[in-house]
């Protein structure tokens, strides 16, 4: 049995020596492994920088195959070069292979007896690969420790950038990192008992950072935490508002001196009230957070007028950090500001007037994220008031809003605000433009309203907005980030027509989506005026024509009679008056002949007198009738010999008086329509009718009618 056992382990081993001796053949036969880490740089010192370029990177060693590295590198302009490093882990690219200021491609390529690989491909300008030289850290003063270096980017005509501090206790062996600072980082009263490590590394504003320094090791324990505060106050994308928070940056593990225990903040109100808060680090609280290397007190400073902070620990506390918030009125915002920003960096710079640096103790340099939560998304940095220049490294979002602003501090602690601009790593097409609409109409001209789109939905600086109308007319409006509502009078506009018209944001990435409305002018009330004032006259026109046509035409036409008739009031017909009807009787009657004329010195009714016309001359013969229609002679006397009938007709013109007088009826009584139609059939016939008014067809019967 054992003898089985030993047989099958030993089986096992043998298989397993195989397989991997199998793999170790396939390993070392194969090509190498391409080289990580390529990094180039201009190495400096502390007096000048050299000339070559530098670049380095990890290999991948294989003792059973020898690889031989080799430095490939090209321009824009140029061909592939390369130098054979062999089998070292860096090589250089001497000044004459490539200029100043241009863009550069660079790859290594590991090659061995089974095959090649090659690198990642970077590609630099060689104007930003300046490396400085590590800081040297000193110690100033016995109970003071002063980190400060020599610079040599003010000989390269470049601002100092930010330096980064990491520290460890020599028992725990995990370093702390704190970035952000500016030529100095103090200690005061370091303790023997507990013993620190430090180092630093610095960099230009532009160019590679350094290597990390030396280690400086420090000790202090049993004392008081030392130094101050970093506070400052965070108002969100609104750096002038006055609903903000207290924040503050906690203790570097070196100035801590131990644990730190909580703070007192001290809030003095407008209102001339003054408290101490309290806030202990010990448990979850609600009125202090912390979060990674800062904390924030979650308390409005609304009303506030100024606040102080202080750390403390089992041993004592530092002395308070202060700040005085300016007056409400005080704050404006000039165009100080300059910067450059990408996902990964962002670099500001500003010029100070003259007057300002007067009283200037510190210059603050912040960035806020848009629409971020108290106390995140929010750093700031302090510097000297000579510097010109800040930078930040962080993770800036594309199509994101990030608030730059720039303070001053006073001498007397108080906080003036000079300068804020919104800033993107990279830009995007806006959204659509809210509350478009038209707000007022008229004939020719249109004011169109639009709400301004909310900030974290621009996606980029808006320049300006396109207006257009019916894909034509396309206006361009000047963005004004100060106006939350916008207006814009759309001009010369035909009365009464239908229009649509669009609107849209423009970025730098470009135009964003239309937002569209309708509207239809107004009619002219030139128009209105014109129909009120032309209307009446041109129908008065009309009417007058008509009338003087009919007027022209009524001796012919029966239509023009019965037409002149409709304009005037009804007139009664003679021929239902009852003189006439006696006077036919009469006329009927043989014994009327026999009656002696009377001469009347105003006779009613006496001559009728016709003039007939011949056509196209004026002949005229004078007959005398009698109301019968039969000729009379004239008298001696120059009167008309007539019948008695006159007397007979001079009663009957009383009696129609009393009968006109009592009843109207009966005297205004119309012929019929049989009636009408056999008088204007007699009008028609008559030759006379050319020569007689219309008064006496009304008023006179003509002898055809008495006869009849």
């Amino acid at each position: 049995m054992a003898t089985l056992r030993a047989r099958w382990l030993l089986s096992s081993l043998l298989l397993n020596l195989g397989h991997c001796f199998a793999e170790a053949v396939f390993f070392s036969s194969g090509p190498p492994g391409p080289p990580s880490n390529l990094d180039c740089f201009i190495p400096c010192d502390e007096t000048t920088c050299q000339v070559d370029i530098w670049c380095t990177w990890d290999p991948r060693l294989d003792p059973e195959n020898p690889t031989n590295y080799s430095l490939h590198w090209e321009t824009t302009n140029t061909k592939e070069a390369h130098v054979i490093s062999g089998y070292k882990s860096s090589g250089s690219i001497h000044r004459e292979h490539f200029s100043s200021h241009g863009e550069l491609h660079v790859w290594v390529e590991a090659r061995n007896q089974h095959g090649s690989s090659k690198s990642q491909k970077i590609i630099f300008n060689t104007a930003d690969i300046i490396k400085p030289p590590p800081p040297n850290i000193t110690l100033s003063h016995q109970d003071q420790l002063e980190i400060d270096w020599t610079s040599i980017c003010d000989q390269l005509q470049l601002s100092l950038g930010l330096c980064d501090v990491r520290n460890r206790t020599e028992a725990d062996q995990v370093w702390q990192l704190e970035s952000g600072f500016h030529g100095r980082y103090t200690l005061d009263k370091p303790h023997p008992r507990i013993v620190l490590e430090l180092q630093v590394r610095c960099a230009c504003n532009i160019g590679k950072t350094s290597d990390w320094s030396e280690i400086l090791r420090i000790s202090c324990d049993g004392i008081a935490p030392v130094g101050k505060l970093d506070i400052w106050r965070d108002c969100g994308i609104s750096p002038t508002g006055f609903d903000c928070i207290l924040t503050w940056k906690k203790l570097p593990v070196s100035q801590a001196c131990g644990i730190i225990l909580g703070y007192e903040v001290g809030l003095s109100f407008i209102n001339g009230t003054e408290i101490l808060v309290n806030l202990s680090t010990a448990g979850p609280s609600s009125q202090l957070v912390c979060d990674g290397m800062q904390c924030y007190l979650n308390s409005s400073l609304k009303d506030v007028l100024s606040f102080s902070v202080s750390a403390y620990n089992a041993h004592g506390a530092t002395n308070p950090s202060y700040l005085s918030i300016s007056e409400p009125g005080k704050e404006k915002n000039e165009h100080l500001i300059d910067f450059k920003m990408n996902t990964e960096n962002l670099t500001v710079s500003w010029n100070l007037p003259s007057q300002i640096s007067e009283n200037l103790s510190e210059i603050v340099l912040q960035y806020k994220k848009a629409g971020a939560l108290p106390g995140q998304e929010f750093y700031w940095i302090k510097l000297n008031k000579k510097q010109t220049t800040g930078f930040f490294k962080g993770q800036f979002n594309k199509f994101t809003p990030f608030n730059i602003s720039l303070f001053t501090i006073l001498h007397s602690g108080e906080v003036k605000h000079l300068s804020s601009v919104i800033g993107y790593s990279l830009e995007g097409t806006p959204a659509k433009v809210p509350s478009f609409k038209v707000s007022s109409i008229a004939a020719t001209q249109v004011t169109l309203f639009w709400g301004s789109i909310p900030l974290l939905k621009q996606n980029g600086i808006i320049r300006c907005y396109q207006i257009g109308v019916d894909k034509h007319n396309v206006h361009n409006v000047t963005a004004s980030p100060q106006r939350v509502n916008n207006t814009f009078e759309l001009k010369s506009l035909s009365p009464g027509q239908q229009y649509e018209v669009w609107i849209r944001a423009v970025t730098a990435a470009g135009p964003g989506e239309n937002a569209t409305t309708t509207f239809k002018t107004k009619q002219s009330e030139n128009h209105v005026i014109l129909l009120v004032v032309v209307c009446p006259v041109l129908l008065l026109t009309i009417i007058c024509c008509i009338i003087g046509i009919c007027s022209g035409c009524c001796g012919e036409k029966k239509a023009c009679r019965l037409m002149s008739l409709s304009f005037y009031d009804k007139v009664p017909d003679p021929r239902n008056s009852h003189i006439f009807e006696q006077m036919k009787n009469q006329i009927n009657d043989p014994a009327t002949w026999l009656c002696i004329p009377i001469n009347e010195p105003h006779p009613n009714i006496c001559i009728l007198e016709i003039v007939e016309m011949d056509n196209g001359a004026f002949r005229s013969s004078k007959k005398s009738y009698s109301l019968d229609g039969l000729p009379r002679s004239v008298g001696e006397d120059g009167c008309l010999e007539m019948d008695c009938q006159d007397d007979q007709k001079e009663d009957a013109v009383t009696e129609e008086c009393d009968v006109h007088t009592s009843e109207r009826d009966e005297y205004r009584k119309m012929v019929d329509s049989d009636e009408e139609k056999d008088r204007d059939d007699c009008w028609n016939s008559s030759e006379e009718d050319h020569f007689t008014s219309g008064y006496e067809k009304h008023f006179m019967p003509t002898a055809v009618e008495i006869l009849g």
